[in-house]
């Protein structure tokens, strides 16, 4: 949506150069160079947990880091600053879910990393990553989950063309996207078919 009509009227539109610098393919070579580097960021990030069975097997390695995340000091702050999330990490360790959690944690990340690389739903890929970024920033680990993050961010926001160097290319024209309807196509249509001629006056 490149502008907003208020309840008033008045129409609230995007600056110009927003509109053409996530819209239009000839940019498209700036989100290659990003995608190209997060997802070998994610892919280097899940190596390294598949190669260790800490992650792949027991899920000792995520237990760890919920542990250590949840742990209240007397002194000083905590990690998590949020008391819902500290319960919910709470809540995870009590069940035991890192013994599965962990491979998804790992293997997520490949998957991630791959999609991205590849250009295949870029936005969709760039929302989970940025989604997983997000929780481990909640879980006091900062590292450089922060720069993933605002690039994933960056992503979502050029879904149409950041996979447009990729499969995306082929794959958005060809499935399409679920909120678009018929009625939106036959508006477009109707958009795009050239004006009649009005009829000529009649004299008197």
């Amino acid at each position: 949506m490149s502008a907003l009509t208020t309840r008033t009227g008045r129409v609230i539109e995007n600056p110009p150069f927003i509109d053409h610098l996530f819209s239009y393919t000839k940019y498209s070579w700036i989100w290659l160079l990003m995608r190209l580097w997060l997802g070998y960021k994610w892919i280097d990030a899940s190596l390294h947990k598949i190669n260790n069975p800490a992650w792949v097997q027991t899920g000792d390695a995520l237990k760890g880091f919920w542990t250590g995340a949840v742990a209240v000091p007397a002194d000083g702050r905590p990690a998590i600053a949020f008391d819902w999330y500290r319960n919910f990490i709470q809540y995870m360790l009590d069940a035991q879910a890192y013994t599965w959690f962990a491979k998804l944690v790992a293997y997520g990340e490949l998957l991630i990393g791959i999609a991205l690389i590849l250009g295949l739903f870029t936005g969709i890929a760039a929302f989970f990553g940025g989604f997983m970024n997000w929780n481990f920033m909640m879980a006091g680990s900062a590292s450089i989950n922060p720069m993933l993050f605002v690039v994933s961010l960056v992503l979502i926001f050029a879904w149409k063309t950041a996979g447009y160097l990729g499969l995306d290319y082929f794959l958005l024209p060809l499935l399409g996207v679920p909120w678009h309807t018929p009625q939106a196509e036959n508006e477009s249509e109707v958009a795009k078919a050239p004006p009649t001629a009005e009829p000529a006056p009649v004299g008197d």
